[in-house]
């Protein structure tokens, strides 16, 4: 386990130790012709902030960017004619500081059918719902009495329910960690009842996920190095999960060039994927065809649609950047 280490803590370790910055570059690479009916051959990847430690959790809510940087211990909101990113939430894990758990910050954020904030904190080990008076409601906070290890990504089903995916990405030793207390590594659903029930628990690392746009298919992003996948899953009318199959293999792609396992991932209104993982977003088509990657040259954790729905954020290490697309995600 300790051979993940390296990879995941590389951009925290060398921004604590004051490393030279690295310079944004960025492009988009085609594979396909088919991308062009997605990302105009003209299309540019344009930097709008940077200076995090490691960012992640974008969404875009009422004219805003809001994302979170993990080590930091911040959530952030950014506009139009900002000059910076400013701190909205801190600390954003619900936590100042908790031994073992080196990056206690918020991580992956949504938001409801109310337009409220749902976060991911690994401080606290948590998902909450971030009221309008700033208070903040836990939506899930254990499963059989056992609390989870580091919520990581979540989206929200059109009936309410609360999805979530749960690796031990904020502990130290990661499985090895005296605080994990559950034996595996799941995807859980916390439901409006207050009900919490887990519907995947095989998965090595389960980290980012989304929902095709009719909500029938359930995507998981997988970050194991021996395993660097997107598994699909089908939705079945109770809202638990079937039939798991290979959709996208990203082992080939995955180099000491191209740095990142499949993370954060989002769906467009078509149907398909795009998934930060390599270096950048792989952009996949809903058959599973590789059509292309906008390149970030950074370990890229996450991304999400914002203005009008077209324009696609990424969240790129140190960097939040932004490429103007010609579809729009999925439920814009």
């Amino acid at each position: 386990m300790k051979r993940f280490l390296p990879l995941l803590l590389a951009p925290v370790l060398a921004f604590a130790q004051n490393a030279p910055l690295p310079v944004f570059s960025a492009k988009i690479e085609r594979f396909d012709p088919a991308l062009d009916q997605l990302l105009a051959p003209e299309a540019k990847v344009e930097k709008i902030a940077e200076g995090f430690m490691w960012s992640e959790g974008p969404v875009w809510k009422d004219g805003a960017l809001y994302f979170s940087d993990v080590p930091d211990n911040k959530a952030y909101r950014w506009q139009a004619g900002d000059k910076a990113p400013r701190v909205f939430l801190k600390p954003s894990g619900g936590v100042d500081a908790v031994p073992g758990i080196p990056a206690p910050g918020s991580n992956g954020m949504t938001v409801d059918a109310q337009k409220h904030l749902i976060i991911c904190q690994q401080g606290t080990r948590r998902v909450i719902r971030l009221e309008d008076d700033g208070k903040q409601t836990p939506l899930a906070s254990a499963w059989e009495g056992k609390h989870f290890s580091s919520p990581n990504d979540v989206i929200v089903a059109k009936n309410g329910d609360v999805h979530f995916t749960d690796p031990p990405y904020g502990f130290d030793n990661l499985n090895d960690s005296p605080l994990k207390e559950l034996k595996f590594n799941g995807v859980f659903r916390a439901k409006p009842s207050g009900e919490v029930d887990v519907i995947i628990k095989d998965l090595t690392f389960p980290n980012g996920l989304a929902f095709s746009p009719d909500e029938k298919i359930l995507y998981i992003a997988v970050s194991d190095p021996d395993l660097p996948v997107i598994f699909a899953y089908d939705v079945q009318p109770d809202g638990t999960v079937a039939n798991r199959r290979l959709f996208f293999d990203a082992k080939k792609l995955v180099t000491d060039e191209r740095v990142g396992l499949p993370d954060g991932i989002k769906a467009d209104a078509h149907g398909n994927i795009w998934c930060a993982a390599a270096g950048g977003v792989l952009v996949i088509s809903p058959k599973g065809k590789h059509l292309g990657t906008i390149v970030t040259n950074q370990q890229t954790g996450n991304c999400n649609w914002g203005d009008d729905g077209s324009t696609l954020y990424i969240c790129a290490n140190m960097f939040i950047c932004r490429v103007k697309t010609l579809t729009k995600g999925a439920g814009w």
